[in-house]
């Protein structure tokens, strides 16, 4: 018997948590769904298993949560350890890309021994 684990995230941007996924090499497909009341829709992001039970982050119109069935997980690490990694990625993705806004450029992205990541930022000085 199936039974979905809805697990909250902190994902907020799907640009951002896709990146994250490509830095881990995680593949996924974009699935669009559509809203019932009217022509929009919302994006969500699949990684496929082989054992035909995806893994989804799925938008709730806040964030983007996990939606998995626990009992047909077949990533190489545990549920908990697989968000730890996803969340490291994307806040790294986050820094980068929201200092990127304000001119900062990444120099240098890290994964260090101890599991965190290191990310050095650099702006030049555009007034002379």
């Amino acid at each position: 018997m199936s039974h979905f684990t809805h697990m909250k995230t902190c994902f907020r941007n799907l640009t951002y948590l896709g990146k994250a996924l490509n830095r881990l090499n995680i593949e996924y497909k974009e699935r669009n769904i559509s809203s019932t009341n009217s022509d929009l829709y919302n994006t969500n992001l699949v990684i496929p298993q082989s054992n035909g039970y995806d893994i989804e982050f799925a938008w709730n119109g806040q964030v983007y949560e996990l939606i998995v069935d626990v009992s047909f997980w077949e990533q190489p690490y545990p549920i908990e350890s697989f968000i730890d990694k996803v969340s490291k990625q994307y806040a790294g993705e986050v820094i980068i890309g929201e200092s990127h806004k304000m001119g900062f450029q990444p120099i240098k992205y890290q994964q260090n021994v101890d599991g965190s990541n290191t990310v050095v930022l650099e702006r030049w000085n555009q007034n002379r």
